[in-house]
């Protein structure tokens, strides 16, 4: 298995693989199946997912893009095995957890998942090591090692001088690179984030996007995003539009993590250089946002064609 990437930050390391990436694995990995989802509210229905179909293949940075109450959330949910569904099922790799246990569910996130999330989730009584030496505990790893390991991660995410801080000593940019060091320590074959620059700044969500997709790349990890943020939609290899609980676009991108190609290769996080503001893709990728954009007016035309349930 290849060794942690490096990356700039405060501490002035580079963002320079110091092995090859692992071997390529079989494309197919997350997998929907007439996933149907329907809350019960007093005496009503309420329909959060209704027949989704959708095939995730591994190393794909994938958005689910949507406004609030489309659906997005219960549908990274759902792939999180957090929430079981009404009908339908979901497979990440030959494993269905649908039918899994809260308790094989429990084992199986330790081993294969990670999470990125709007509001960090850190443990406040834990330093920034601590928490994100937590993943490496489930693995096996003793104190001594996984710390020494959780350090190095932090450096490289530029967060060398904050290694004993507590997330209430910190700014909400540094501790979302601790959640994602911590999200992506143990290496899983994807990686789930939920609004992961909801609460940040626009040139903080920039370095917080570009440095997850280079983590993905390089590990030829699945990362799954769920954001409303059209411009954060861009850093994906595809974005899947949900409009009340069904998907109304699904459109390959020029992404911006392509495009900055030599920033990520070279460094996260230098001073020296600056991340541009994409507007608008170039190409096809132009036409994949036109219709990204026009998603949400075909909508109408979409539901009803939908069989109802």
């Amino acid at each position: 298995m290849a060794s942690d990437i490096r990356t700039s930050g405060n501490d002035g390391t580079h963002a320079v693989p110091d092995s090859a990436p692992p071997p390529r694995r079989p494309r197919e990995f997350v997998s929907i199946h007439n996933l149907r989802k329907v809350y019960a509210v007093d005496d009503d229905k309420v329909v959060a997912l209704a027949r989704i179909n959708l095939e995730i293949p591994r190393g794909q940075i994938c958005c689910i893009f949507g406004e609030s109450g489309s659906g997005k959330s219960t549908l990274l949910n759902q792939m999180a095995g957090m929430e079981k569904p009404t009908k339908g099922s979901v497979h990440i790799g030959h494993n269905n957890i649908s039918q899994m246990s809260e308790r094989e569910l429990a084992a199986f996130r330790q081993r294969h998942i990670g999470f990125v999330f709007q509001s960090y989730n850190l443990l406040p009584h834990l330093t920034a090591v601590e928490n994100v030496a937590m993943p490496l505990m489930f693995c096996g790893i003793d104190k001594v090692a996984r710390e020494a390991k959780a350090s190095k991660m932090l450096k490289r995410v530029g967060l060398g001088k904050r290694l004993k801080h507590f997330p209430s000593q910190m700014s909400g940019g540094q501790q979302q690179r601790v959640g994602i060091a911590r999200a992506f320590i143990a290496k899983p074959e994807v990686v789930f984030a939920d609004e992961p620059t909801g609460n940040l700044d626009s040139k903080t969500k920039n370095e917080v996007m570009t440095m997850m997709c280079a983590f993905a790349r390089h590990y030829r990890q699945t990362l799954v995003l769920v954001t409303h943020d059209e411009h954060m939609a861009q850093y994906a290899d595809r974005i899947v539009t949900l409009f009340d609980g069904h998907i109304v676009g699904d459109v390959m991108t020029e992404n911006i993590a392509v495009q900055n190609h030599d920033f990520i290769d070279t460094g996260f996080l230098r001073p020296s250089v600056s991340i541009p503001h994409i507007t608008a893709t170039s190409g096809d990728g132009q036409a994949d946002l036109a219709r990204l954009a026009n998603a949400n007016s075909q909508q109408q035309t979409i539901r009803a064609k939908e069989p109802r349930q």
